[in-house]
């Protein structure tokens, strides 16, 4: 198994194994393990990564565009559609499970008190509540603390 140096803004770096791929972080490789496992057991089934999940389709506008020796209209993008990638997806007794994995450090400062960080960006919590009014699915919140 071999790592890359570079960090990125939460702090984790990809992981490489050679046998299952890229992850984002060492949670996310844990995780997979232990669901591969819960699969093995006959827990869970359908397992699968990094699976993507349309929000918001593309908006597009109606234009007239001038030719030389005519005028036709084309759908002009006007903003791109929102999609959410979810870590892991599998089905737990029948229900679809969509788990994203986060971290969360604790930073203490010199007067010893402490703040806790966390990788749930505003992003990520408005996707959180598009994935249930859309698909009527719960995203499932793995968290790991790294202090």
């Amino acid at each position: 198994m071999a790592m890359s140096e570079r960090k990125n803004k939460y702090g984790t770096h990809k992981i490489v194994h050679e046998r299952w791929g890229v992850f984002d972080s060492d949670l996310e490789m844990a995780r997979y393990i232990f669901l591969m496992e819960r699969g093995k057991k006959g827990e869970i089934s359908d397992l699968r990564r990094q699976v993507e999940f349309s929000l918001i389709p593309s908006q597009y506008k109606a234009v007239e565009v001038k030719l030389k020796t005519k005028t036709k209209v084309v759908d002009k993008l006007l903003y791109s559609g929102v999609t959410y990638r979810a870590d892991f997806v599998y089905k737990r007794d029948g229900e679809t499970i969509v788990e994203d994995c986060k971290g969360e450090d604790t930073i203490y400062y010199k007067d010893g008190k402490k703040k806790r960080f966390s990788t749930q960006t505003a992003d990520f919590k408005i996707k959180m509540k598009l994935m249930y009014y859309v698909h009527k699915i719960e995203i499932k919140i793995v968290l790991w603390y790294i202090n």
